[in-house]
């Protein structure tokens, strides 16, 4: 059975950091499994560069899908350790391709999946999300209920991790 971890925090807090560092501190082979879009606009695709240039020559495998994380991690060798980075954009992406149109029933059930699609295997999985609650109500309708997703993705995916942390201002926390 695998063992899961969420690693959370505020953009650029660290969370990636510290995922790939716990990673790399970890047995086994590794796998990236990018969830951002790679067709981004130009400082987007900055990030995503230096990402790739952090994980270099440190025997990372990677893998882009931008929404059906399940089916991905089905579909992988088991005995492979997974980083997921991240849940942010995940949500962001599903959301994006129901045109706005989607509740809170259908992403406790993509997590769900998430979930049970982990628990199938053996190793390592690493969850990073960004905590985007802590700050003030969006105005949008929209960014409201991006915000309200990823909450509770993310409630759900703590709820069964075997460990949890947060992390701010470079430090992490751990909570579970």
């Amino acid at each position: 059975m695998a063992k899961i971890i969420l690693i959370s925090g505020g953009a650029r807090s660290g969370k990636s950091n510290f995922a790939e560092q716990y990673a790399l501190n970890t047995t086994g082979d590794w796998l990236y499994l990018s969830t951002c879009p790679t067709t981004q606009d130009p400082e987007m695709v900055e990030r995503i560069a230096e990402h790739k240039k952090r994980r270099l020559g440190r025997g990372w495998q990677t893998k882009e899908e931008e929404i059906r994380l399940a089916a991905t991690l089905t579909a992988l060798p088991s005995l492979t350790n997974i980083l997921i980075d991240c849940l942010t954009m995940w949500i962001s992406n599903l959301l994006l391709a129901a045109d706005g149109r989607l509740s809170e029933i259908e992403i406790t059930k993509r997590c769900s999946k998430l979930l049970n699609a982990c628990r199938l295997r053996t190793g390592t999985h690493i969850m990073v999300s960004g905590e985007v609650g802590s700050g003030i109500v969006p105005e949008n309708d929209l960014a409201r209920r991006y915000r309200d997703l990823l909450g509770r993705c993310n409630q759900i995916i703590a709820a069964e991790a075997d460990e949890v942390f947060l992390v701010s201002c470079g430090i992490p926390i751990q909570i579970k």
